[in-house]
């Protein structure tokens, strides 16, 4: 008779048997590599027939391109931040331009016709696409003016791109490998590196390496399939044009001369005997007058023959301030009327014989800022071509006063002008200096990462402001101020009964007094303050400086002054 299996036994056996395979199937769950493929045109985020996918050094974007008659476009946006800001969009006109040293490419919407100079050529495909919402340009076009090389494959559509060169980093494949989305082997797969393939190193890990193969895949692979990584020297031989500059042998020492009305520009005489070393006069003579480029002058061709016949330059100024009606971004943003204030600012300069022009453009807003820029380009070709030196008036550096790109600024313009003050202004809600020495020595410093020392000016202010605080009956303080020219401090210490006294921290005098229930400060602006400033800019080995603006100093401050500018 046989025994019958004890039913506990049987559950305790079945319990066993699922464990185990519960257990097994874990461990195959952990330990074996993943044969799921990644789905490439999510990878690539295609969403159209016609999107393209874009690899930057090795970088997918996130941008994509298009594929249009053959030929691949990108977006004007990604075009100007990643691979040439030199290339202009004028939406307003559907215009693109793109601006060498001595000249300005156009090309119209929609057009496979583009215009250097004076003449028309032509290329077998539509260079640039413009909808409602994007413009895209031909990137055979692009490479025309541009260091790059860049390579196109299918399935899905892709293309390498390559805009850095030196130095980078390979290594072959032992075997075929698996190369991953991400480092694990349950990540998707995109594709099989072959045995002896080359990929380049992106950032290396503990166990897994990223790389990016030849046709733009980019993801890990185990470090122990890779051979020992090799240094590969990219060349290209593309040749960037040459920008020159009109830069003087001598230290520039500036000033500038407000003239407000015509009759203003007799006193140019009286104001120049009363400096020392000047060499550059800025008479601020020009001004934006319409929305069309036109502009209001106060020209005097007896005051430039005078300041010749005493060997000082004269440099006009440009501003954007005087005329409240005046849309300066709308003038600085259509082709047609940047075209337009160019050629009378060129156009005056001719016919009165002035040595350069002054853009002194302040208050702009971002909308204006690559508009700005190109203004700058095409103004600055048509004074190389007239032999004008171009200088451009400059906030300290900020973050909200980047997309002035002082940077690009410079390789057109001839000199970059540091405004060395309103460190504390009309506006401010708090007193302080116009200019303590160190906003004029972070000023300098800034400017220095992005402009050429040889083409670096301080301006230096010839005034100050008075502060008045007010503290009313719930404990807060209001602050007004006036400005007071460097020629009058003197009156107001003299009326205050206060003792300047000097402070280090702020490379000024400084006074405080108590009258009518309020409290004055002043940081004043005299020789020794002027020293220090000059001081920073020789150590800096700058251009020179300027002044803002003859008339407001004290006669004394130019035998300080003309120590450093010799």
């Amino acid at each position: 008779m046989k025994k019958k299996t004890s039913p506990v036994l049987a559950v305790v056996l079945l319990i066993v048997v699922v464990v185990l395979m519960l257990t097994g199937k874990a461990v195959i769950e952990k330990y074996v590599p993943s044969k799921e493929k990644a789905d490439l045109k999510e990878y690539y985020q295609l969403k159209e027939a016609d999107d393209t996918a874009v690899i930057v050094d090795n970088v997918k974007q996130d941008t994509t391109a298009k594929l249009v008659a053959g030929k691949i476009y990108i977006e004007y946006r990604f075009l100007h931040d990643t691979l040439n800001q030199r290339f202009y969009w004028d939406g307003n006109e559907n215009k693109l331009l793109y601006t060498t040293p001595s000249e300005v490419t156009s090309v119209a919407a929609g057009s496979s016709e583009y215009q250097t100079a004076k003449e028309k050529h032509t290329e077998n495909y539509t260079i640039v696409y413009a909808d409602a919402d994007k413009t895209y340009v031909a990137l055979d076009f692009v490479k025309k003016y541009t260091n790059i090389k860049y390579k196109m494959y299918k399935d899905p559509n892709r293309i390498t791109l390559t805009k850095t060169w030196g130095t980078i980093e390979q290594s072959s494949v032992k075997k075929d490998a698996e190369l991953r989305v991400k480092g694990g082997i349950k990540s998707p797969i995109l594709r099989t590196v072959k045995k002896d393939e080359t990929v380049t190193i992106v950032e290396s890990g503990e166990k897994w390496t990223k790389v990016c193969t030849k046709d733009g895949y980019i993801g890990y692979v185990k470090n122990r399939q890779l051979d020992k990584a090799e240094k590969k020297e990219l060349k290209s031989d593309f040749k960037e044009p040459q920008i020159t500059h009109n830069l003087k042998k001598e230290k520039i020492n500036m000033a500038w001369h407000q003239v407000t009305e015509p009759t203003a520009n007799s006193t140019l005489a009286n104001v120049i005997s009363a400096t020392k070393g000047v060499n550059v006069i800025s008479p601020t003579w020009f001004y934006l007058d319409d929305n069309n480029g036109g502009i209001k002058t106060l020209v005097s061709s007896d005051y430039v023959t005078y300041a010749h016949q005493h060997n000082v330059e004269v440099w006009a100024l440009v501003s954007n301030l005087e005329n409240p009606d005046v849309d300066t971004t709308q003038v600085l943003t259509h082709t047609s009327t940047r075209e337009n204030l160019t050629n009378n600012l060129i156009s005056a300069a001719i016919r009165y014989d002035l040595d350069g022009i002054n853009v002194d453009m302040e208050a702009l807003s971002t909308d204006a800022g690559e508009g700005y820029i190109q203004f700058i380009r095409e103004l600055s070709i048509k004074c190389k071509k007239n032999d004008l030196v171009l200088s451009i008036d400059n906030y300290v550096p900020s973050s909200y006063t980047a997309f002035y790109n002082r940077k690009e600024q410079s390789c057109f313009a001839d000199y970059i002008i540091i405004m060395g003050y309103d460190e504390h202004y009309k506006g401010s809600e708090e007193a302080g200096s116009v200019a303590s020495i160190d906003f004029v020595k972070n000023g300098i410093k800034d400017t220095l990462k992005e402009v050429p020392a040889e083409q670096t000016i301080l301006a230096l202010p010839f005034y100050t402001r008075l502060w008045a605080e007010t503290t009313g009956e719930d404990k807060k303080v209001t602050v007004t101020s006036e400005v007071v020219k460097m020629n009058n401090q003197q009156t107001v210490v003299n009326n205050s009964g206060a003792s300047p006294k000097w402070s280090d921290k702020y490379g000024q005098y400084y006074i405080e007094y108590q009258k009518d229930g309020k409290t004055y400060k002043m940081w004043m602006e005299e020789s020794q303050s002027i020293e220090q400033k000059l001081k920073a800019a020789k150590k800096a080995k700058i251009a020179g400086t300027s002044v803002w603006k003859l008339g407001m100093e004290d006669p004394t401050v130019w035998d300080t002054i003309i120590k450093y500018v010799n």
